[in-house]
């Protein structure tokens, strides 16, 4: 029978006591409840009341005894111990009455009750204190209630600990298994980025990984560095919307593919229309933002894409901030997009920035507002490529708590003077006059490099393969044609470029054919050579050769 049906047919007195009763000892299943069970089936048997048995008639010593909690009365502003209960006695061994509790309980500093003790006497209000720690590698939960008895001089105090170790090992364990789960998603993460990055000659270059939140998912944020060859550089930020194992592999496979396209020495827009076709493939469910720039050191200029990525911003060497405008296309996978290309100066002294939304974008603010506080980080953040990462993660407040993936890449085109200017060389001629600009140019290469103190040896290969790539241009090409030499600190560049837009190719030329020997040869003697179209409709064929120091 309902224990309130019941108590309700009752006299007063009795019903009053049954009631104080289950208020007092609520679900309890010890020996008054087991009597309060009893007398209901036998009041439900006879349909006669009983006399239900009060509180006061139980021994409250013995009640607190057979607690499994752990129980202590104390008593006074020493806390002096009036009473513990068996399981207390268990767990921490007897405590004598009338000592101070500071004295004879080390457990009471362990878990931190003396300061809550005093609270709990001095306000007259219950304290509770979740999963202390003892020395003996225990944990308990305990809570202090005042007791206000003539019986207790100065106010008491009641102890009551519960033990938890079991729940706190458990958590721990769980604590445990999460940080090893996260630390094995961010080593994933960070295995499918650029473990080094590529340093070109001309540029400076840093970047930084901020894994987002505290959960074990990964998320798609990506950067990569790619050295093209003439001295040119390919710089890629991306980041594919969502977190976990889906967005990652989704990642990884545009990471890879954006190598793959940049090694056939595209404009940006053309790597973004082979990215957009790739990424509807891969998972058309996946949304992907891209930006990839270009920097030619002799143009001094980034040319970009974006496919609905966040603005590449330059500082300037006076600290002023530029933003790259548009073109800007949808994200990739969307199809159906023409995208372009655009360019924003990059002079000596000038800082670019890359970045994912994660390092701008806030709750209840506009993701401009977070763009324009960038930009007033950047603006006083200088020192090298590496020292601006940190300050602008700084100044944008992003810490390890933080609850969005975070890529950076920063990218300096360093001001030279003095003797490290000296090893960084232009030159450049015009091709005019038919087969007279042959002969012409090899006394321009032969007289650069000799002026540039190159070794014999380098500077008569410097001039053989210029005489090769003036040669294939003349038969190949069209006007206008543009010889353009440079040295680096690393190397020697020659470059020639014309307008006709088919590219060569090596191929192997028979022992009677006159003519298909010159990339072939050019291959040989070079430590690396290419070819690319420019815009306009041309083409620029280069080689490298390393300097003797490196």
């Amino acid at each position: 029978m309902n224990f309130t049906r019941w108590s309700a047919r009752l006299p007063g007195t009795q019903r009053r006591a049954a009631r104080g009763t289950e208020g007092s000892v609520p679900a309890a299943r010890g020996e008054y409840a087991q009597q309060l069970e009893h007398l209901a089936h036998a009041a439900a048997a006879t349909g006669e009341p009983v006399d239900v048995p009060a509180l006061e008639d139980f021994s409250v010593r013995e009640l607190l005894g057979r607690l499994p909690g752990l129980v202590a009365l104390a008593y006074g502003p020493e806390h002096r111990i009036a009473y513990v209960n068996d399981a207390y006695a268990a767990a921490f061994g007897p405590r004598p009455a009338g000592v101070p509790v500071a004295d004879t309980c080390p457990e009471a500093e362990e878990l931190g009750l003396l300061p809550l003790m005093d609270q709990v006497l001095r306000s007259g209000k219950p304290r509770t204190v979740k999963s202390r720690r003892t020395q003996d590698g225990g944990s308990y939960t305990v809570t202090c209630l005042p007791v206000d008895s003539a019986h207790l001089e100065g106010g008491g105090v009641l102890v009551h600990a519960a033990d938890v170790t079991d729940h706190a090992e458990a958590a721990e364990r769980l604590r445990a298994s999460e940080r090893r789960h996260r630390e094995t998603a961010v080593t994933l993460q960070r295995s499918l980025l650029p473990q080094d990055l590529e340093q070109p000659d001309d540029l400076r270059i840093a970047a930084t990984y901020q894994p987002g939140g505290t959960d074990a998912a990964v998320g798609g944020d990506w950067y990569d560095v790619i050295t093209l060859g003439a001295g040119r550089t390919a710089l890629v930020i991306g980041d594919v919307m969502g977190r976990g194992v889906r967005a990652a592999a989704v990642m990884g496979q545009l990471r890879t593919a954006v190598r793959a396209y940049a090694r056939l020495d595209l404009p940006p827009h053309e790597v973004l229309q082979l990215l957009d076709g790739l990424a509807a493939e891969i998972d058309a469910s996946q949304i992907a933002t891209c930006v990839y720039a270009i920097h030619d050191p002799s143009e001094g200029k980034l040319v970009y894409a974006s496919a609905g990525h966040l603005p590449i911003l330059v500082r300037d060497e006076d600290g002023s901030v530029r933003r790259a405008e548009d073109p800007t296309g949808p994200p990739l996978g969307t199809g159906g997009w023409l995208h372009a290309s655009g360019s924003i100066a990059l002079p000596p002294g000038s800082t670019a920035v890359l970045y994912t939304d994660g390092l701008v974008e806030r709750r209840r603010e506009d993701i401009d507002e977070g763009v324009a506080a960038l930009a007033r980080a950047l603006s006083g953040a200088s020192g090298t490529p590496q020292v601006v990462c940190d300050r602008l993660l700084r100044s944008l407040g992003v810490t390890a708590e933080h609850d969005d993936d975070v890529a950076v890449l920063v990218v300096q085109h360093p001001s030279r003077k003095g003797a490290d200017a000296e090893l960084f060389h232009n030159a450049a001629l015009e091709l005019l006059g038919g087969v007279e600009a042959a002969p012409r140019a090899r006394a321009f290469a032969s007289g650069v490099l000799s002026s540039w103190r190159f070794p014999v040896e380098l500077r008569d290969l410097g001039v053989l393969a210029t005489s090769e790539l003036v040669a294939n241009s003349l038969q190949h090409g069209t006007p206008p044609m543009r010889l353009r030499l440079r040295r680096t600190d690393r190397r020697l560049i020659i470059e020639v470029t014309d307008g006709d837009d088919h590219l060569p190719r090596r191929r192997r030329a028979e022992s009677e054919d006159e003519a298909g020997r010159g990339i072939s040869i050019i291959a040989t003697i070079a430590s690396s050579w290419g070819s690319r179209r420019t815009p306009g409709g041309g083409k620029a064929v280069w080689c490298e050769f390393a300097l003797p120091d490196h």
